[in-house]
């Protein structure tokens, strides 16, 4: 009887508490579906305000990272706005105050714990407001070249020229050199050549200066360069320097290309020779005879 009345007793006591969270949800229902509106309400203009945002910044900011970190922060702090007027129209100041209070303590273990993703996201902040930084900026780092693709608050993601990407934490990136193709709009590249020892080297000078010059417009303060470097096995080497428009390492390849063509066509026009190493093999008249002398055993 005692287990039967204790069992009874305390399935009464779980009713009568759930009896009154009900009675409690049926009185808040209205405050619940404010703050749901609310927040739904908040959520809606947070968008719109990060739209009109976006296209404020695309007119005044040229920087794409910029518009995003800015417009992403504005976004969070409508939404988190929205979010304790929802609390408050629950009713749970008190819960919010305890909340806020225990921010400072809580903090300070995820930022002893997350040191490395602060970093990153300190990085990311610095690296959208950098000017000698943006998207689609050809850089290089750390044997990684490509397209600056995005620029987040926990990565920078470069497209490489084979299409694949590549994504570096902001805080491996800030902390090692790169070099940023884009800031100059003009590159000198070079091409390396060799001719034969019985070439008149001034002429040779004289024409593949003439064959850049022509083909390659050289602005004011640039011009061609040419230097012979080496005697070689088989041919006297030269470099020869020029000023090309460069955004990526398509234009370097592209005008190396175009420049070997050149010199290649003008070298046969001229008669002057692009030898190659040759290598002779001397067997020996020993060797020779040792296979004769196989093949009348055999």
């Amino acid at each position: 009887m005692n287990n039967s009345f204790s069992i009874e007793e305390a399935l009464n006591k779980l009713w009568d508490k759930l009896d009154g969270w009900l009675e409690a949800i049926i009185l808040k229902l209205p405050n619940f579906i404010m703050a749901i509106l609310i927040m739904v309400c908040f959520y809606i203009i947070a968008k719109v305000i990060r739209n009109l945002l976006r296209r404020y910044l695309l007119k005044h900011i040229g920087q794409k990272s910029i518009q995003d970190i800015i417009s992403k922060i504005v976004f969070l702090i409508v939404i988190l706005f929205g979010f304790f007027i929802a609390l408050g129209v629950l009713e749970l100041n008190k819960v919010l105050t305890s909340v806020l209070a225990g921010a400072g303590v809580v903090g300070l273990a995820i930022g002893l714990a997350l040191q490395g993703t602060l970093s990153n996201t300190i990085g990311g902040l610095i690296l959208s407001f950098m000017p000698k930084l943006k998207i689609d900026d050809y850089i290089e780092t750390d044997s990684v070249k490509g397209f600056v693709s995005e620029i987040s608050l926990r990565s920078i993601v470069v497209r490489r020229p084979d299409n694949n990407y590549t994504i570096i934490p902001n805080n491996t990136f800030i902390t090692n050199p790169f070099t940023n193709y884009s800031l100059s709009k003009r590159s000198r590249i070079t091409v390396s050549c060799g001719i034969g020892y019985e070439s008149d080297l001034q002429e040779v000078e004289d024409l593949v200066t003439k064959i850049i010059s022509e083909n390659f417009k050289q602005q004011d303060g640039e011009g061609v360069e040419f230097y012979f470097t080496e005697f070689g096995d088989s041919s006297i080497n030269f470099i020869t320097r020029f000023w090309i428009d460069m955004v990526s390492s398509r234009e370097n390849y592209a005008e190396s290309h175009k420049a070997i063509k050149l010199i290649r066509h003008h070298f046969n026009t001229n008669n002057i020779n692009i030898p190659f190493p040759i290598r002779t093999l001397d067997f020996g008249k020993n060797s020779i005879h040792m296979v004769n002398d196989k093949k009348e055993e055999n």
